[in-house]
């Protein structure tokens, strides 16, 4: 079997991929890295056969653990999904991002460069999975593209950024063979409740506020999941080595056009027992530091290269998450009791 390391893939696109890659090929072992910080749940794994997959806790930036995983495994392929990830979280403490999105994207470069040097598997591939941010704000018009100049302006869009240029450069300067992705927003299955699709999905059941940063126009484009992790596997098997691969769903909303369609979905499909909408709990709040206005993606080069398009529009895709949500209630309050009480971040005081 092919070994394959996948990192963070106890989070939620980590383990939305390795679902979907475990149902499509048994010629696979996924070796999964993650460090199991508060957004890593091992519940999002259940019903992974272990023979198909080894879990390992562990940092990206222990180069000594990566040295043994490389020497133990001899990776057909790396997928890096390890990332501190919440824009909100990397205000109030950038420092981990920077150490885990940049340092930590240095040592598996590093040790899969010895590997590469070692093996000499023309197979190798080293796929990096990182978003849209990189690129900064689109006005009303325009949309993202491979070619785009980088203008990030979070700490964590910085630290995205950063280790984009790092792999790029492993590639030109050391031949290793690189390839990656630039998403746009995603929404889904085993999402934490810190982003915006579960926690308005969330808050609308517990009868909460439902906060709307600003007036609610920043537009993202909304991409399920699920198609997120078959543009991965496609790039990952059969992308052009050193290309970068934009991967968007086609689907530019408003914020506040995103909670009012969460909150109709609802209103159908579990009605409030009060009878009211729950499109009366939303609230509007001040604005995220630096919040970017509008991302768009161009994705017609994986369109035309890799015949990839996404399978969900934002209807069908939005009312597999909510009903995906109330199916699974007991995952979500148990992050609630434990990890996450929906507290405001990135709030900067004046």
């Amino acid at each position: 079997m092919k070994n394959i390391l996948v990192t963070g893939g106890c989070g939620f696109i980590g383990s939305n991929y390795i679902h979907h890659v475990l149902k499509k090929n048994n010629d696979i072992h996924i070796i999964n890295l993650d460090k199991m910080t508060y957004a890593g749940n091992i519940n999002n794994l259940n019903g992974i056969p272990k023979e198909f997959h080894t879990f390992v806790k562990g940092d990206i930036c222990d180069s000594e653990l990566l040295k043994t995983l490389f020497e133990s495994y001899q990776f057909e392929a790396v997928v890096h999904f390890a990332a501190e990830s919440h824009v909100d979280r990397s205000i109030d403490g950038p420092t981990e991002f920077i150490q885990t999105n940049i340092v930590g994207t240095l040592n598996l470069l590093e040790h899969s460069r010895a590997l590469f040097k070692k093996t000499n598997n023309d197979n190798f591939r080293f796929l990096h999975v990182s978003t849209d941010e990189v690129y900064g704000s689109l006005g009303d018009e325009g949309k993202f593209m491979e070619t785009t100049a980088y203008d990030p302006s979070s700490p964590y869009s910085a630290s995205k950024a950063g280790s984009d240029h790092l792999v790029r450069a492993w590639n030109r300067t050391f031949e290793l063979p690189t390839l990656i992705t630039n998403c746009s927003n995603n929404y889904g299955s085993y999402q934490f409740p810190e982003k915006l699709v579960p926690l308005m999905i969330i808050n609308c059941l517990h009868g909460k506020t439902l906060p709307i940063y600003g007036k609610g126009e920043n537009v993202r484009d909304w991409l399920y999941v699920r198609d997120h992790c078959e543009a991965i596997h496609t790039v990952l098997t059969s992308g052009t080595i050193g290309e970068t691969y934009n991967v968007g769903g086609n689907n530019e909303i408003k914020n506040i056009d995103v909670v009012t369609i969460i909150c109709s979905i609802l209103d159908e499909i579990s009605p409030k027992k009060d009878g009211t909408q729950y499109s009366n709990q939303i609230s509007y709040v001040t604005d995220r530091p630096g919040h970017d206005f509008r991302y768009a993606i161009d994705a017609n080069k994986i369109k035309k290269e890799l015949n990839w398009t996404p399978n969900e529009s934002f209807e069908t895709g939005i009312r597999k998450t909510i009903q995906w949500y109330l199916d699974h209630e007991s995952w979500w309050k148990a992050i609630q009791d434990n990890t996450y009480q929906q507290e405001r971040l990135g709030v900067i005081e004046s």
